[in-house]
């Protein structure tokens, strides 16, 4: 996959066939929109294209950034639009300047006179350019205007739900890490730097990696007890996460912390992945030590029955 971060001086790419969008999570309905433009490149011997942008644009605008959390960030995102074999990725810088462009310029300067676009591909509920006034109706007729072919792909469901970033990230903040696989089209992941934590764990038999999340926008799941799978230098674990704020040691600030199973090597400072598979219970204070002990046995438990 190539990666171009402007669109000046971008080479001539054979049949482009587009796609754009902040592709937040590149879940399944993002992944269908995705299929699409490749059988439309295949198609045509032509290439795909997908553009997105950085930073998410209600950063660039500041609207309700207090409140923005994502699923991916943009290296997750590169990694994703890579395994679904995009052959191009463009990533527009996303300014508040360019929020004002027309649709019309937009399509004028960009889709057509930088990239010579031969077919768009959009989604059901498509908007863009300035205020997000551009609709797919109104695209079609820019379409006609400037020369090129519109591909609409459908509203797509799973399990009966509709799919969208908002409701995965719902499904997270509801601890419901299945339904929200089941839209994403795979596990939702974690990363972070392995750090210092109290070391309490490890005194009771259940060593923990502590992952500092350096992406403050990133949503995290509900408090609790989750099977998961842990990549550390490139090599697949089982384990367990716990999500929450320790309240029958401390009750401290929020920690993500793994149990990584059949695992015993100083990893402080490596970077590691993690993969949410299902959700073993809530976060609960016990009356002590021994209890918390007993319960993360069962928790283990669970998780090895689940023969992940």
């Amino acid at each position: 996959m190539k990666i171009y971060r402007s669109l000046d001086n971008i080479p001539e790419i054979p049949f482009p066939v587009v796609s754009m969008g902040t592709f937040d999570g590149v879940h399944i309905g993002h992944q269908t929109i995705i299929k699409k433009v490749k059988e439309c490149a295949q198609k045509n011997n032509g290439e795909s294209v997908v553009i997105t942008f950085d930073p998410h644009p209600r950063i660039a605008l500041h609207l309700d950034e207090e409140n923005l959390k994502l699923l991916t960030s943009l290296k997750e995102k590169i990694y994703l639009f890579e395994r679904n074999k995009i052959d191009n990725l463009i990533i527009l810088p996303f300014t508040k300047e360019f929020s004002e462009l027309s649709a019309n310029d937009f399509i004028k300067d960009y889709i057509v006179g930088r990239l010579k676009t031969k077919i768009l591909v959009i989604g059901y509920d498509h908007h863009f350019g300035n205020n997000r006034k551009a609709d797919p109706e109104s695209i079609y007729e820019l379409s006609k205007k400037y020369n090129f072919d519109i591909e609409k792909v459908g509203q797509q469901k799973v399990l009966g739900h509709s799919i969208s970033s908002t409701k995965i990230r719902d499904a997270l903040v509801a601890g419901d890490i299945e339904k929200a696989n089941e839209l994403l089209g795979y596990e939702y992941v974690l990363s972070g730097e392995v750090i210092y934590g109290n070391q309490i764990g490890r005194t009771i038999g259940f060593p923990t990696a502590n992952i500092f999340n350096d992406n403050r926008l990133k949503q995290i799941p509900a408090n609790g007890v989750y099977a998961v799978k842990v990549n550390v230098e490139n090599k697949i674990y089982t384990g367990m996460c716990n999500i929450g704020v320790r309240p029958t040691i401390d009750h401290g600030d929020l920690t993500v912390e793994i149990n990584i199973f059949d695992f015993d090597k100083d990893i402080y400072g490596e970077k590691i992945t993690v993969f949410f598979y299902k959700r073993i219970r809530s976060e609960k204070k016990f009356p002590n030590i021994t209890a918390l002990k007993e319960q993360l046995a069962k928790d283990k438990e669970e998780i090895l029955k689940l023969k992940l």
